[in-house]
């Protein structure tokens, strides 16, 4: 069992390295590679060595693939100014992953007025039937 403490350390270090990547992300890389990316959350690990940073890109695939290409490519710089900024002993080795559920939660949605609005009209339709 976790203590409760750690957990909460593990949540706040989490939610600053997120802050602050997010600041790097957006002003002070300049690889073209990388488009209008947001970083949505980050999940360290338990031992706090590593850490799954969650991007949206905005874009088709193939220009969320080039921006994780992008940031893979600045993960060490990133990882130095994170020590930096943050006062870190050691930052978190970084695995970028690309995250989908604000498109998956939109889909969903849509699909879910899709299926009411059949419903009212069968409803009307079985109304007028009677």
């Amino acid at each position: 069992m976790e203590k409760r403490g750690l957990k909460y350390h593990r949540g706040r270090l989490g939610e600053a390295l997120r802050e602050e990547i997010e600041t790097l992300v957006e002003g002070e890389l300049a690889d073209p590679r990388i488009g209008l990316v947001r970083v949505t959350a980050v999940h360290l690990a338990e031992d706090g060595r590593s850490a799954q940073v969650l991007v949206d890109a905005d874009g088709d695939d193939e220009e969320a693939d080039r921006s994780l290409e992008g940031l893979e490519a600045a993960r060490e710089y990133i990882r130095h100014e994170l020590v930096e900024r943050l006062r870190l002993r050691r930052a978190p080795e970084l695995l970028f992953r690309l995250d989908r559920s604000e498109r998956e939660k939109a889909r969903v949605e849509e699909l879910l007025q899709r299926a009411k609005k059949r419903a009212k009209v069968r409803a009307k339709q079985g109304g007028e039937k009677a």
